[in-house]
């Protein structure tokens, strides 16, 4: 496991620059560990909804984890908004970079991650495999 430090500049999309970091140093498999740091637009789809709602303002990341591979990002996050709500869910292409972001991954070059349509939950499911040894 190699530790990646990451900071977002003031517009960048969020879920983008994540799922880049895989493709830029042609790994397979990492997680978001944390991540903190301000939006400007929150694409979050909550909890049974089919499609993501849409924030806007000044929101604070109050946590970020997930999972990245070949196929996207699989991401959680929590935003509080200016009076303090806070409103959680799937993060969906579009969040915006507010002032920065700053998220720790942990890059796994001896693991391969796929998305997998699992019959038992109907959704693309991780799957996790080990590289073998060159």
């Amino acid at each position: 496991m190699q530790a990646h430090p990451l900071r977002l500049a003031p517009g960048d999309d969020l879920r983008a620059a994540v799922e880049d970091v895989l493709r830029q140093r042609d790994l397979h498999a990492a997680f978001v560990i944390q991540g903190i740091g301000s939006l400007s637009v929150a694409q979050l789809r909550f909890a049974g909804a089919e499609a993501p709602s849409e924030l806007r303002g000044d929101l604070e990341i109050v946590s970020l984890a997930g999972s990245v591979s070949p196929d996207g990002a699989h991401l959680h996050m929590s935003v509080a908004d200016a009076r303090g709500q806070v409103f959680g869910g799937h993060v969906a292409s579009g969040c915006m970079v507010r002032t920065t972001a700053e998220l720790l991954l942990a890059l796994l070059p001896e693991h391969r991650f796929a998305r997998k349509l699992d019959p038992a939950t109907g959704f693309l499911e991780l799957v996790i495999e080990s590289k073998p040894d060159r």
